[in-house]
C-alpha cells in the first residue's frame, strides 16, 4: 500500500451508503483518481467544506495495488470555486467543465496540460472573465491537447494561408480547408472565428479577457467554435462531443445532478 500526496482539482463528489462519499480528482502526477472518502457525510466530519467539486484541494490518499478505489486520509482546501456557482448558469457551467475532463481525462496517466487549463480557466471565472469567452477557450484547448482540433493558420490541401472569406470544415471534421480545397460542403468558418482561434493559440485567457473586444467577437463566434468542437469531438470520440452550453450535453454526473433537485 502507498501513500500518496498531490494538489488537485475535485470534479466529482457522490455519496457512498450513508456515511461516506467517492471522490473523482485530477492531479498533475497521477491524472483522474477515484478514492473514498470515508465518513465524509457525518456532521462532525473532517472532510467537512473540503469537498467542493472544482475546488482547488491538496489530498492525500492510500492507495493498493489492484483496487479501483483508493482510501482517501486528508484533504486541504486550497481555493474555492464558489464564486462562480453563486447562480444556475454558473453551477451549470461547473458541471460542463468538469464533465469534461470525467471523459478525457484518463486514471493512472499524468494529466499537467488539462490541470493547468482547468487550474486556469476557474481562476479566471473567479476573477470575472466572461463566462462565454472562456467557454470557447476550455473547449478549443480541450481538443488541442487532445490532439485533434483542427489548426487555424493554412490549408492542409494546398499550404496556402485561409483566405480573408474564412475557411470550411468538412463534414468528417478533420481539417479546416480553404474554399478551393474544401468547396462549399461543411461548416462555415468566419474570419472572426480564425481569428479568435489564433488568438487562444498566442495568449492565456486573462489576455483574451482583457481585451475589450474578445466578448463581443466571442459573442458572434460561439456557435461556430462550439460547433467545429462538436464536429472534431465526435469524429475521434463518437459518443462524446463537445458542445455549447446553450445545446443539449450529455447528462451531468451524480452529487451534480441531486444538488440542483
Amino acid at each position: 500500500m502507498a501513500l500518496l500526496s498531490a494538489e488537485a482539482l475535485i470534479l466529482d463528489v457522490t455519496d457512498l451508503h450513508d456515511r461516506d462519499r467517492i471522490v473523482t480528482f485530477l492531479t498533475r502526477e497521477h491524472g483522474k483518481k477515484r478514492g473514498v472518502a470515508k465518513g465524509a457525510r457525518m456532521k462532525h466530519s473532517r472532510f467537512g467544506g473540503q469537498l467542493q467539486p472544482l475546488a482547488k484541494v491538496v489530498v492525500t490518499w492510500f492507495e493498493k495495488e489492484g483496487q479501483d478505489l483508493a482510501r482517501i486520509s486528508a484533504v486541504e482546501l486550497v481555493r474555492t470555486a464558489h464564486p462562480i456557482q453563486t447562480d444556475l448558469e454558473g453551477i451549470l457551467l461547473g458541471s460542463y467543465l468538469a464533465d469534461h475532463l470525467l471523459e478525457f481525462a484518463q486514471e493512472g496517466e499524468g494529466a499537467d496540460h488539462l490541470f493547468r487549463l482547468l487550474d486556469a480557466t476557474i481562476q479566471a471565472l473567479i476573477a470575472g472573465v466572461d463566462r462565454d469567452l472562456a467557454t470557447r477557450y476550455f473547449e478549443a484547448w480541450v481538443l488541442r491537447i487532445g490532439g485533434v482540433f483542427p489548426a487555424p493558420w493554412e490549408c492542409p490541401g494546398c499550404g496556402r494561408p485561409f483566405p480573408p472569406e474564412g475557411a470550411i470544415l468538412p463534414r468528417s471534421g478533420e481539417n479546416l480547408l480553404c474554399f478551393d480545397c474544401g468547396g462549399v460542403v461543411g461548416l462555415r468558418i468566419s474570419p472572426a472565428t480564425l481569428d479568435f482561434l489564433r488568438r487562444i493559440g498566442r495568449e492565456g485567457l486573462p489576455a483574451c479577457g482583457r481585451s475589450r473586444s474578445s466578448a463581443r467577437r466571442c459573442g458572434g463566434t460561439s456557435s461556430s467554435t462550439s460547433c467545429a468542437a462538436t464536429e472534431s469531438s465526435s469524429r475521434h470520440w463518437p459518443g462524446c462531443k463537445i458542445g455549447s452550453l446553450s445545446a443539449p450535453c450529455r447528462p451531468l454526473r451524480g452529487s451534480m445532478q441531486q444538488r440542483r433537485r
